[in-house]
């Protein structure tokens, strides 16, 4: 596992993703700004304030492990995913671990404990293979004072964070069986997947380990579940690609 500081600078994409915050970015369609694909936070801030945030950005490689904060350490930076993922977790005393969701590009991690100063509550760790642009956060409470008008975007953004969350946390609590958890944890995934004419697909590389993490359940029970799901065709798993062929029958398993 490798700490954020190994994380090695990526000047080639810069000016890319310069023009992507900026000008680039307000005359592309929405439907296709590869930057802003997963959330309206850039797309909601004023021109003045893209191109102000472009000026801050310095764009870096993470590979995955890359740890970019840990629960209980004092905030330093504000995270933008231009593209990878990241998995936000929360880890006990005793070793336990409950994975919260996995942040995809577009979204803004570590916002929480910049603009509170207090210690994060949770772990944010490179997934996969990943652009981001971390921010100094005091550079971007800067920003904040420049374009008040940002504030409400943050506040937005906090909401959504929260309500993804919470909608974890259900299904971790709630839920009444492993396979209800299951089925509602892919459905979730799935909704970033790419249909195609076999079902909707989308990479699948957590561990059983790290899915039985993500519902409360142990290893054994998670691999139990997915091996009937394969069997009654609600699932189709190939390599680190998982395509769900019918989302109506699945569907019917996260309501059970």
């Amino acid at each position: 596992m490798q700490t954020m500081n190994e994380a090695v600078s990526n000047p080639s994409v810069t000016s890319s993703i310069r023009s992507a915050l900026g000008h680039a970015a307000r005359q592309m369609p929405r439907a296709v700004n590869p930057v802003r694909r997963g959330s309206d936070f850039l797309n909601r801030l004023s021109p003045a304030a893209l191109d102000d945030l472009a000026s801050l950005e310095i764009p870096a490689h993470y590979a995955a492990g890359v740890i970019l904060f840990s629960e209980q350490e004092s905030p330093t930076d504000v995270f933008l995913i231009l593209e990878g993922e990241v998995k936000l977790s929360m880890n006990s005393s005793d070793g336990k671990r409950l994975i919260l969701r996995i942040a995809r590009a577009g979204e803004v991690l570590g916002l929480t404990s910049a603009l509170s100063g207090l210690p994060s509550e949770i772990t944010a760790e490179i997934l996969y293979s990943s652009n981001i642009i971390p921010i100094a956060r005091r550079d971007f409470l800067g920003f904040l004072m420049r374009h008040p008008d940002a504030y409400q975007v943050v506040t937005e953004e906090l909401s959504r964070e929260l309500n993804k969350t919470c909608g974890q946390l259900r299904n971790v609590g709630l839920s009444s069986s492993a396979p209800e958890k299951l089925a509602r944890l892919l459905l979730d995934w799935s909704q970033n997947g790419q249909a195609t004419e076999n079902g909707t697909r989308f990479r699948f590389c957590l561990t059983h380990e790290e899915i039985g993490e993500c519902i409360g359940a142990s290893r054994e029970t998670v691999t139990r579940t997915l091996s009937t799901f394969k069997l009654r065709r609600l699932v189709a798993l190939s390599g680190s690609t998982l395509t769900i062929p019918n989302r109506r029958a699945l569907e019917n398993y996260a309501r059970a």
